[in-house]
């Protein structure tokens, strides 16, 4: 299966021609031949807001116009996306990413943990890590900070999760993501990373790229470089995912990163 990562830039507070460029970038993805493209966090509004009235401005319900669009979209080109915004709940707003085929929309996801920075200053965390079952594979979705903490893509995985598809909007200074962390958490859970960071600068904020496309042993597939907008691609294999059970020589050199886990001793990780 080819997947695709557009690395974008972003017009902050532009929905409609962040949208346009989504759908252009949808078309070339599909061209290609890619099954599905993941775009950055917060795609259609940028990210560095400066007050949670700023962020309501944009904000939409799901499903809304723009989903409508984008599942149009895909409907006409064959191909899934997931994309972030901001959504509006009644009196909240979340930093949402959506998953959408071309047969509509299958589902969402909240990001669950929040930092000091940007629209996450004001935003409402998401109380769910769901899988999604879907004609690619399973599909698991966080949001760029979701990844500083292991548990977050264990809990994925032990659902079952395939891929997990991570919009990013990483600054100068979060180079441990593409240096170490998405590699880290292919490898330790044995699945396939599909991380999606935005390049430009907003509001004096600059965006450090690098997306990445990596397999189950944690090896870079695909990168994208630290400036410019591209569409990456690779090919994967999401079944390889359902293999935790290593044997490299029978009865010999054997591992299992389920089986052989120790939960019993982990309970300290729930506490506050």
């Amino acid at each position: 299966m080819l997947v695709a990562v557009a690395q974008i830039d972003i017009a902050f507070k532009e929905k409609q021609l962040n949208l346009d460029k989504c759908i252009g970038y949808l078309r070339l993805a599909a061209r290609q031949g890619a099954k599905i493209v993941v775009f950055p966090e917060c795609t259609l509004t940028g990210y560095n807001f400066s007050s949670f009235e700023e962020a309501l401005s944009v904000a939409e319900e799901v499903p809304g116009e723009s989903t409508q669009r984008l599942i149009e979209a895909c409907r006409d080109h064959g191909i899934s996306a997931v994309i972030g915004l901001l959504e509006r709940s009644k009196d909240k707003v979340y930093n949402t990413t959506l998953l959408i085929t071309s047969e509509g929309l299958l589902g969402k996801y909240r990001k669950t943990h929040l930092l000091c920075l940007g629209v996450d200053r004001f935003t409402s965390q998401g109380n769910e890590l769901p899988v999604f079952e879907t004609k690619l594979g399973k599909i698991g979705m966080l949001i760029c900070y979701d990844q500083r903490f292991p548990e977050p893509a264990r809990a994925l995985a032990l659902q079952g999760a395939q891929v997990i598809l991570n919009p990013m909007n990483l600054p100068t200074g979060a180079e441990a993501y593409p240096n170490h962390l998405f590699q880290s958490r292919a490898c330790e859970n044995r699945v396939f990373i599909v991380a999606a960071n935005r390049v430009g600068v907003e509001n004096g904020v600059r965006f450090i790229g690098r997306s990445q496309i990596i397999n189950i042993f944690g090896q870079v597939l695909a990168e994208g470089d630290n400036v410019a907008e591209s569409l990456i691609t690779a090919e994967i294999i999401p079944s390889q995912a359902d293999q935790k059970h290593v044997i490299n020589r029978p009865g010999e050199y054997e591992f299992d990163i389920v089986a052989d886990r120790r939960p019993e001793l982990y309970k300290v990780i729930t506490k506050k």
